[in-house]
This record gives C-alpha cells, sequence and structure tokens, in this order.
C-alpha cells in the first residue's frame, strides 16, 4: 500500500516492517517500553531515512536502531 507524504509517496508495507524490526530489538534492549504505543521518534527516524532513499527493510531498521541509540534523527 502506498501513502502520500507531502509529496512523495511511501510504501506502508516497508515503514511497518522495518519499524517492527527496529522496535522488537529496542523494546528487548530496554531503549524503548514493552507497550503496543507507536515510538513516534523511530518511526520519524524510519521516515527520514526513507526520504533520504533508504528502501531496504534491514538496513532502514539497522540504520533507525543506532540513530535512535545515538540520539540524532537522521
Amino acid at each position: 500500500m502506498l501513502v502520500e507524504r507531502g509529496l512523495q509517496t511511501v510504501n506502508v508495507e516497508i515503514v511497518s516492517e522495518a519499524y517492527a524490526i527496529a522496535a522488537n530489538y529496542l523494546r528487548r534492549s530496554g531503549a524503548i517500553p514493552d507497550t503496543l504505543a507507536t515510538n513516534e521518534r523511530l518511526l520519524g527516524i524510519i521516515v527520514t531515512l526513507i526520504e533520504h532513499g533508504e528502501f531496504n527493510k534491514l538496513r532502514l531498521a539497522n540504520k533507525a536502531i543506532a540513530k535512535f541509540e545515538a540520539g540524532t534523527l537522521a
């Protein structure tokens, strides 16, 4: 499924899969609480990475984890 975000189209499936991978790791490491609520900061990092041209879900998740743990947005 594609969703228009501003002027770009984002593949929701890629975002959700990358988010699930990254959030699972961060929950298990204790970096984010184990809740069903979406972590907006993590989601923002993933969307920013996609806007910069990364579309591989594993690379997205790994880069998002690194940026989240470093405390940066992108």
